[in-house]
């Protein structure tokens, strides 16, 4: 008999909208409730928060489908690890079956005969695609606004942005409407709408999982990764999409050994006084865990050579890729005809910095240059600032501030100071230069209700020990300061 995890209706929905991927696999797994039951509620919470603009696509009968599938699989013994958990997918992910639009209006009826490589991981796990979710058009901004489909709204206040480019994933999340989302990060688009949500959000070592089958913007910055509820959701999720086994060493619950490094001439320099504090009552909870936790200096030069050399990859790297993505995936759309679509102030922007014939196209020089001489010395100088610091990982705010109001996203302050969007990822945009991983964890609330994330970055190739840090820190309980 099957065991209820609510006994009516409207609290079994509430009660199905806060729980995570790795408690809704366990329960699925003890028979604790069916897969069609979770979906269905599930689907309802979609409807419930449509307003939120979470999502372009949700197949309702599919995802019905799938479910009874999975619970069928299950009663033959099936015991795939993320059977039928149902998650959501950015719209820049091919999904065999599911059109996939990448937020631009001349592909509302393109459907991809075959999935990305981590969609084809999780569904060899057993997770169902629930839906896509909602992003900015060729997932270029940090606001969260699409053209075609609308403004991704705040769950935690609908007048404020969401974060971006993986808004409609970040939103879903922290909306209850599905467990983990997967997004794309190139310059923070997974850990910027993490922040700015309140959901965790991990960008692996760049590399480390599959890009294939995903919208390019530049294949020096672009990684694939996951919002989720949890840390633990985030591991088991990195588990399936790497195919590796899970730890079998214990670590202790505290951080009594831990040594992590902050930097505030490059991290702390323009946040909100709010964010500011709020970092330091973190680190006080890290220190009163165990942890050591030092400052270091990462160098003058550090913070506008990340920065410079970040976006001109970004914008140099855009038309190549993409012509590259839709030839090699057969899309029958061309580049030129995405660019004439979009909307005005992108549209401007791709004029001036992705269009060869633009006004400040990188020079084959200067690209060069970004490539085999700046790059390396950022990466060299993270590697130096952990060597000289011992420090396991890097700690800073994710965002330098709160969700700014939606229509007021291209001019408002930091700490005094006038800035724009772009300002949103002045703090990811190093680890994105280097490749590193990083995770953004919630670390509270602050005024009018708003959540921020802490950022956790780690060395190269380090993402399993980055996760298990994350889940020590997590275990403070830092959500609820």
């Amino acid at each position: 008999m099957q065991k209820e995890i609510k006994s009516d209706r409207s609290s079994q929905g509430r009660g199905f909208a806060e729980i995570g991927v790795a408690q809704a696999a366990r329960a699925l797994s003890d028979g604790a409730f069916l897969a069609e039951t979770y979906a269905e509620a599930l689907l309802q919470q979609a409807r419930e928060r449509s307003e939120l603009k979470a999502f372009i696509t949700v197949d309702e009968e599919a995802v019905i489908a799938a479910a009874r599938a999975a619970d069928k699989a299950r009663s033959a013994g099936a015991s795939d690890p993320l059977l039928g958990v149902p998650l959501g997918v950015k719209d820049s992910y091919l999904t065999s079956g599911l059109r996939t639009t990448l937020g631009v209006s001349n592909l509302t009826g393109f459907v991809p005969a075959h999935d990305a490589g981590v969609v084809s991981a999780i569904k060899d796990a057993g997770a169902i695609v629930f839906g896509k979710n909602n992003l900015v058009e060729m997932s270029f901004g940090l606001t969260g606004d699409n053209g075609p489909n609308g403004q991704v709204k705040n769950p935690h206040a609908h007048n404020r942005v969401s974060g971006g480019s993986s808004s409609g994933s970040a939103a879903a999340v922290a909306a209850g409407i599905v467990p983990a989302a997967f997004g794309g990060d190139t310059i923070g688009s997974i850990r910027v709408p993490a922040s700015l949500c309140g959901v965790v959000g991990f960008k692996p070592t760049t590399g480390r999982w599959p890009r294939d089958g995903v919208a390019p913007i530049s294949h020096v910055l672009d990684t694939t990764g996951v919002f989720a509820r949890s840390v633990e959701d985030c591991e088991l999720i990195d588990q399936v999409v790497t195919k590796t086994s899970p730890s079998t060493s214990s670590e202790p619950a505290d951080l009594k050994g831990v040594r992590f490094a902050y930097a505030p001439k490059q991290y702390l320099d323009v946040v909100d006084i709010e964010v500011g504090a709020r970092f330091n009552e973190v680190i006080r909870r890290l220190r009163d865990g165990g942890a050591k936790v030092v400052e270091i200096d990462l160098g003058d030069e550090f913070s506008a050579l990340a920065n410079t050399t970040t976006w001109n990859l970004f914008f140099r790297e855009t038309r190549e890729a993409i012509v590259g993505f839709l030839r090699d995936n057969g899309i029958s759309t061309s580049f030129d005809e995405i660019y004439k679509d979009l909307k005005p102030g992108l549209k401007e922007v791709w004029q001036h910095l992705v269009l060869p014939t633009g006004s400040k196209w990188l020079t084959p020089e200067a690209y060069e240059k970004a490539l085999k001489v700046d790059r390396p010395q950022i990466q060299r100088l993270f590697a130096d600032g952990f060597a000289k610091s011992g420090a396991e990982a890097l700690i800073l705010p994710t965002t330098p501030c709160t969700a700014p109001e939606i229509g007021k996203e291209n001019e408002f302050l930091i700490a005094g100071k006038q800035v724009t969007f772009a300002a949103l990822a002045n703090n990811t945009i190093p680890a994105s230069a280097a490749g590193l991983p990083g995770i953004s964890i919630p670390m509270g609330k602050l005024s009018e209700n708003l959540p921020i994330g802490l950022e956790i970055d780690a060395p190269s190739g380090s993402d399993r020990r980055l996760l298990t840090l994350a889940l020590r820190v997590e275990a403070l309980s830092i959500s609820s300061l």
